[in-house]
Formats: structure tokens, sequence, C-alpha cells
């Protein structure tokens, strides 16, 4: 397949781009052309072939790992289908840390590495716009990174058939993976056209993931003294001036308390952008999130917590009944009914911050891509 650049026009004397193509222009046949010039670059390159059959042998060996581990455990591979859930959710996680530590390689130096070996200028002369330079590098990384993540389908239908997921949550899986891949890619691309330095571009998408993936997680516990509050709550308490001491059972009533109240509902969305978040918290679970969370689905775990701490809790509290005395149960029915976690979705939240930070950094890469340049930063090779 040959691949035609056509050489652009002088640009204008006032300092725009060539006649009839403006900086956002876009046509297949541009997009086309950059996206095969980078993935024939790629599928040349035997560093990518390596890295690809590499992730394919530890997924594969991560998979058979907890796989045999869990048989051992439960002695029962096929009755139990929370087995399967958690092999499942232990794949699905581990893929997506993986894919988290290759995609920011994959773009983050598209840019800034063709401009250091002097190629950049040439697909800058030709007809073709900033938009279609930018775009046609983020689609063959994100190909490249697709690349990765179809090579651990099989090991995630694998635990898939263990039971307790359905395949429709497979479908979900691998949309959303596609998806914050896709995200990473365009990131790592914004600032690949920022920096000079391949590294620093790399290091900073790193910096940029490990902040929605880890540091958001942090403010959000860190903030729990911030959105706790002292707050008169009704508690199902043991009667006044009874002592645990005394031979009897005590009698419950319902008092008043000055309690400390955990407001999460005012900070959840710190948690809403983190990849992990979004992927579990979008999977159609087989069953009620609290009770798979108790068997350690840790999908299940996740989109239960998530839409816990969205929820929120103010309401009674039950402080007397569960406890034996003596072998006896004091009052074993609680009048406080339980939490109602909310069903409120909060992946599309998180997903949708995720997706407006792909596109600033292709805003900015497609801006500082503009023909003719006003400034440069100093020792930038142009050709």
């Amino acid at each position: 397949m040959s691949v035609d650049l056509e050489v652009a026009e002088p640009a204008p004397a006032d300092g725009g781009v060539p006649a009839g193509r403006g900086t956002w222009s876009l046509s297949w046949h541009g997009l086309r052309t950059v996206t095969v010039l980078e993935l024939r670059q790629r599928v040349r390159s035997t560093r990518w072939k390596t890295a690809l059959i590499v992730w394919f042998v530890v997924v594969g060996v991560i998979t058979m790992l907890t796989t045999g581990a869990f048989a051992i455990i439960s002695g029962d591979q096929s009755s139990d289908e929370s087995f399967g859930g958690m092999v499942y959710s232990i794949v699905v996680g581990f893929v997506l840390f993986l894919g988290l530590l290759v995609a920011p390689t994959l773009s983050s130096g598209a840019i800034n590495g063709d401009r250091n070996a002097g190629t950049l200028a040439t697909l800058q002369v030709t007809l073709l716009s900033p938009a279609e330079i930018v775009l046609g590098k983020l689609a063959a990384a994100w190909i490249a990174a697709l690349a990765f993540l179809v090579a651990s389908i099989p090991f995630l239908v694998w635990a898939l058939v263990g039971g307790g997921v359905s395949w429709l949550a497979l479908l979900t899986t691998v949309l959303m993976l596609a998806l914050v891949l896709g995200v990473v890619c365009a990131i790592g691309l914004g600032f690949s056209a920022v920096v000079s330095k391949t590294s620093g571009s790399a290091v900073l998408t790193y910096l940029t993931v490990g902040g929605i993936t880890a540091v958001l997680p942090i403010m959000f516990g860190l903030l729990v003294p911030a959105t706790t509050t002292t707050e008169n709550i009704r508690v199902w308490d043991v009667e006044p001036g009874y002592t645990w001491e005394e031979t009897t059972a005590p009698e419950c009533e319902w008092q008043t308390h000055e309690v400390d109240v955990w407001h999460s509902e005012r900070t959840w969305w710190l948690l809403a952008p983190n990849p992990f978040v979004v992927v579990a918290d979008a999977q159609p679970l087989n069953g009620d999130p609290e009770a798979l969370s108790e068997d350690g689905n840790m999908l299940a775990v996740l989109q239960y917590g998530v839409r816990y701490a969205r929820t929120g809790d103010d309401g009674p509290q039950d402080w007397c009944s569960g406890y034996v005395m003596d072998g006896d149960t004091v009052q074993a029915e609680s009048p406080v009914e339980p939490v109602e976690v909310t069903d409120q979705l909060v992946w599309p939240w998180g997903l949708g911050f995720d997706l407006l930070l792909g596109a600033a950094g292709v805003i900015v890469a497609v801006n500082r891509l503009r023909v003719p340049t006003a400034q440069l930063p100093q020792g930038t090779r142009v050709a």
C-alpha cells in the first residue's frame, strides 16, 4: 500500500495556513495517511512486537495463577459462581493496571519524537492539516493500545466462563477499557506536543494518570475531617443509666445523641474519574452489588463503595441491637433500616471528566502544530 504526501502551498504572508486547509480541517484521506504511516513504523518496530508478546504471557500467567489459587481454595470450580466473579475482577483490574502503564509510552513521544528526528516538519509542509496529523497519530497510538487489549480478551473470556459474570459484562468491560486507553493516549499526545523531551512528556503523562488514579482518592480520604460534622441523630440505644456489668439484658429505646457524621456525598466526585471506578461502576453485575462485594468480587466492591459514598449516611443509628450477653442476644431485630444505596450511575461523570482531559490534550497538540509557529522553545529542531 502506497502512501502519498502532497506538498502544501507556501503559507500566506499574513501568517495563516495554506489556502483551503485550516488548522482543524479534516479529511478521511489525511487521517488515513498519517495513521498508516504511524502504524507501519510501529509494525516494523521489534520492541513493540516484543512488548505485545510479553503482555500476552504476563496476563496469561496471572490468569492461570489466579484460577489455580481459587480452585485450590474453593475445591470446586464449577459450582461456586462467586469464584468466577473474583477471578474475572482480578484479571480485569490487572489488565487495566498494565494498560495504564503501557498506553503512555505509545503516544507520549509521537510528536516530540518526530520533531527531534526531523520528520515532523516533513508532514507539516504537506497539505495535511494539524488536526489530521494529531488525530492520525492518536488513532495509531489507540490502535496499538487496542492490540494489547485484544491480546487480553481470551483470558477475560476464560475468567468469565468460571461463572458469576455475564457476557454483557465482558462487552462493557472491553468497551470501557478501550475508552480509558484512548484517553490516556490523548493525554500523552498533548504532552508530547508541549514538552521537547520524550522522557519528560512520558513522565508528565504518568503523573496525570497517577493523579486521577491515586491522588484524587487520597484527597477523598484526607477530606474526611473537613466533611465530618457533629449533628443530633436519632440513636437506638440502651436505656439511660444501664451498665454492662448488670446480669439482665438492657432495654433498647430511641434517644438523641450528638454524633459525628461523615458527609461523603459531598466529595464522592473525587473518586469518579478513577479508571478503576469507571470500569467497575459500568459493570452490569449479576446480583446485588453489596452481596457480591461480600463474596470478594472486586468490581462489585468498587461499584458498591463509590455508590455508597455518593449516597452518604446521616440517618438513625443502632447502638443496641445484636449484643450478646450470657449467650442471649439483646434484641436481635433492629428497628433501623439499612441505608438504601443509590442506583445512580457514577461512571458517566468520571468518564466525562477523563474525556475532557483527553480532548484538552488533542486541542493543545493541534494548536502546537499550527504552521507557521509564532514561537518555539530554544533548541527545538524544525527540520
